[in-house]
């Protein structure tokens, strides 16, 4: 019966639009109805069921199309003239469809407290009554709602990205006020709510987990010269979050052994910089300079192991440490023990200019995506957590 239906709709449509340019509404709407018929003999679903608000709902969660309302509003309202159903599909308007009190009580406080059109208010209203009917559907609690969830909702509109981007931004409001004025969710989920633009700049940085860390250290063993010279490489890529090329070029010279700081002179920017160095990592350097490194003339810290000896080359750093990673067992590389250490300095609540210097970046944008990284990295924390 439904095959029939389409069939008969678009022959209609076609012949109506052959005196029209652009691109005819048949074509644009045939991929889609014929989703639709796949997605009806799927389901099962009745006759009578097929052109109603809910199945709409489920078929544009299913379907990839953008304009899968508009060919069933279409299609519905071409069946209806023609007597073939009792009514057509009709999208119920937002302002008509009432909300819980929550919800009435936020859109309330919106309008007071920032002064909004009416246009922008029956925007935000429409997102919350599509979000307060996905809940519904699902059988969520508003005061458990999980961020994999509000994910989920963002994406059930088949919208542009910008668009998108405008109605986390609306949803985002309501979970701060559910958080900071009602105390209804435990966390406040606004911040983690953001979209794949911010994600989609460069190729995020890697890092390694605090049990990562740990089972690289526990590996490591100072029997040979050559182990104590890539421990003393690892504890200060990773406590100082030097580049391969800046460990290669310490001198004996830049080490304040008392004061346990490290001058490091010739950094990627050109600017130079003093850093404290934690306890370990002098001991490290120290059991390598005392025990593992040969006697020279060069006052580069850390040499080549078979003579004559000279200084080691940044690619030995990266091949000695990514061979330490990779007897771990962990897949990385040298460069993750310093995307490591700045995650390490804004959990510990660094500032991003704080990071951007110690990390010697030349700009700010660089230190940025390790912002991104930190907002993943609380979204993975919520993810694995129950809310009560």
């Amino acid at each position: 019966m439904l095959m029939d239906a389409i069939l008969d709709y678009m022959g209609w449509i076609k012949s109506v639009e052959k005196q029209k340019k652009g691109t005819p509404s048949h074509l644009r709407y045939t991929q889609i109805l014929m989703d639709f018929l796949i997605f009806v003999i799927t389901n099962s679903i009745a006759w009578k069921e097929m052109f109603t608000f809910d199945t709409l709902q489920d078929f544009i969660k299913y379907s990839s199309f953008k304009n899968a309302s508009r060919a069933l509003l279409a299609l519905s309202g071409f069946l209806f003239s023609h007597g073939r159903i009792d009514q057509p599909l009709q999208i119920p308007k937002p302002q008509n469809t009432p909300l819980p009190d929550i919800y009435e009580q936020y859109l309330l406080y919106h309008e007071q407290s920032l002064q909004v059109s009416r246009g922008h208010l029956r925007q935000v209203r429409r997102i919350l009554v599509c979000f307060h009917e996905y809940l519904e559907r699902n059988r969520i609690k508003l005061s458990s709602v999980k961020i994999e969830q509000l994910d989920e909702f963002i994406m059930t509109f088949k919208v542009s990205q910008n668009t998108r981007g405008l109605y986390r931004y609306y949803l985002r409001g309501f979970l701060k006020y559910l958080y900071h004025e009602q105390k209804i969710i435990e966390r406040d989920l606004a911040p983690l709510l953001v979209g794949p633009a911010q994600f989609a700049q460069r190729k995020l940085p890697k890092f390694l987990r605090p049990r990562q860390v740990q089972k690289l250290f526990d590996s490591l063993r100072l029997s040979t010269p050559t182990e104590k010279r890539t421990y003393a490489m690892v504890h200060l890529a990773y406590s100082l979050g030097l580049r391969p090329v800046e460990i290669s070029r310490i001198t004996l010279d830049d080490i304040l052994f008392k004061r346990r700081e490290l001058n490091v002179k010739q950094r990627k920017g050109g600017n130079p910089i003093i850093l404290p160095i934690p306890e370990n990592t002098i001991k490290a350097i120290a059991i390598y300079v005392s025990k593992g490194r040969p006697q020279s003339p060069y006052r580069e810290l850390f040499l080549t192991h078979h003579f004559p000896y000279h200084p080691v080359s940044s690619n030995t750093v990266v091949g000695y440490i990514s061979k330490a990673m990779k007897q771990a067992g962990l897949p990385s590389s040298a460069y993750w023990l310093r995307h490591t250490y700045a995650q390490n300095l804004l959990h510990i609540g660094r500032s991003i200019y704080e990071v951007k210097e110690m990390m010697g970046h030349q700009n700010i944008q660089s230190t940025h995506r390790y912002l991104h990284i930190n907002t993943e990295l609380m979204r993975e924390v919520l993810f694995h957590e129950h809310l009560s």
